[in-house]
């Protein structure tokens, strides 16, 4: 039986495993996708300590390195059930049929882009609509583009867009963005930006590929924009689907945990921006998963 079964390998998920193999626990992660999460996605980062102006890719791919040096087992599948408690032990399955037994679990699961929620929006997607600006911007290196949002990830992404493309519209529902000023203010400096403020992005058009959008003002005005594409960063969905008979979620599908990490269920432990905080942050994740970390190897000592 594991000491210690994390599932994601995101920085909370790959900080927890590198403390808990310090504290000498045996550790096995379980990552559905590629190591590190959504910030590899990244092309700069600039918040994180020390590291002023490293790539996502970079950043995750350390860190994966670090987890792996330190003798943490991985597995490459989604956990699809758990269940069990601390005195009888957790079980896993996976997607893949990988099963692990562990003393106790720490939930890191991250969280996904959420969807508009239009007509065409599944058949467009790839063909026009992105949720990942770095993943596919270069494709329309010289064309016009649009960014829906208005936080940082949006703001990022316009960012990076108007230096590939020739025009980049940003559509936010709000008279101002929620990113942090210093971005907001970098944004302004970019004369290739168009701002569409307020609307939101009410339909899509085009057959095989996207051609344009249309934007709809707070007072219910339609404007349609030409477009080769649109890049959607509009908030997170948790994705904690699979956990919700086993921890207590809140009412938007976040783990409830605080700055211990620990869930309704003793021997369970939540970190990173799968739980309910004010504050998702690579900083925050990393300090998620050392507390969870180390509080799961205590309890795993003691059984």
């Amino acid at each position: 039986m594991i000491d210690v079964a994390i599932i994601g390998a995101g920085t909370a998920g790959l900080t927890a495993a590198i403390y808990a193999r310090r504290a000498g626990r045996s550790v096995m992660i379980f990552e559905g996708e590629a190591p590190g999460g959504q910030i590899i996605n990244t092309p700069e980062i600039d918040n994180f300590p020390a590291l002023p102006g490293v790539s996502g890719y970079e950043y995750a791919n350390k860190l994966f390195e670090q987890a792996q040096e330190f003798g943490a087992e991985f597995v490459f599948d989604t956990i699809r059930k758990i269940e069990g408690s601390l005195e009888e032990g957790f079980t896993m399955t996976g997607e893949y049929g990988s099963t692990c037994e562990a003393k106790t679990v720490i939930i890191a699961t991250g969280v996904k882009r959420r969807e508009m929620g239009l007509d065409g929006e599944r058949e467009l997607a790839g063909r026009g609509v992105s949720y990942c600006a770095t993943c596919d911007g270069a494709f329309f290196k010289g064309k016009t583009a649009a960014v829906f949002g208005g936080g940082n990830t949006a703001v990022e992404d316009a960012i990076y867009l108007s230096e590939i493309c020739k025009e980049v519209y940003i559509i936010h529902r709000r008279t101002e963005f929620r990113a942090d000023k210093a971005l907001a203010d970098e944004l302004l400096t970019h004369k290739n930006v168009i701002k569409k403020m307020p609307y939101t992005v009410s339909a899509l058009h085009g057959e095989g590929k996207l051609t344009s959008v249309t934007v709809t003002s707070i007072d219910g005005k339609d404007e349609e924009l030409t477009t080769d594409a649109l890049f959607v960063a509009i908030g997170l969905i948790p994705e904690n689907g699979v956990f919700k008979d086993l921890v207590e979620l809140d009412e938007s599908g976040y783990v409830i945990a605080d700055e211990t990490c620990e869930t309704s269920t003793p021997g369970v432990f939540a970190a990173g921006d799968c739980r309910t905080k004010d504050v998702r942050q690579l900083v925050t994740a990393a300090a998620d998963g050392a507390a969870a970390a180390i509080a799961a190897s205590r309890l795993s000592q003691s059984l």
